[in-house]
């Protein structure tokens, strides 16, 4: 359901809350975390993929395996900085909607969930295989 619709973009009603879209601070984040993979060797496949369990910020491609990725944006390391921000409960959704990314489209390719950390104003760190 849409509350509203706002200059940062539209306001949504969700199980957990009141989630905002298309908010430009994390639309910096993701494009600054494409850019990396990018410059790491990734192609981007998608980003912002919906289905019933949640989205997926960014699905790559690194050699022959396709990868998940959570972007995760904080402005500094105060309560654990970006890294601490991925709860068992955010692993558990990328999970479940990678794997119904799968089934729609590549459901024999090798997987990884993965995630671009932004922290302040240091380099991306790219965390592999999170889910292990």
């Amino acid at each position: 359901m849409v509350l509203q619709n706002g200059e940062n973009g539209a306001d949504y009603i969700t199980k957990g809350g009141l989630m905002r879209l298309n908010h430009p601070r994390a639309q910096a984040a993701e494009e600054a975390a494409c850019g990396y993979l990018k410059r790491c060797g990734c192609r981007i496949l998608a980003r912002n993929w919906h289905c019933r369990y949640g989205e997926i910020d960014i699905i790559a491609q690194e050699g022959q395996t396709v990868l998940f990725v959570e972007v995760r944006q904080r402005s500094g390391q105060a309560f654990g900085g970006a890294a601490a921000s991925i709860t068992p409960a955010k692993l558990a959704k990328l999970s479940r909607s990678a794997e119904a990314w799968l089934q729609q489209h590549a459901p024999h390719a090798d997987c990884r969930l993965d995630a671009v950390l932004l922290d302040g104003c240091g380099p991306p760190q790219w965390l592999k295989n999170i889910g292990a």
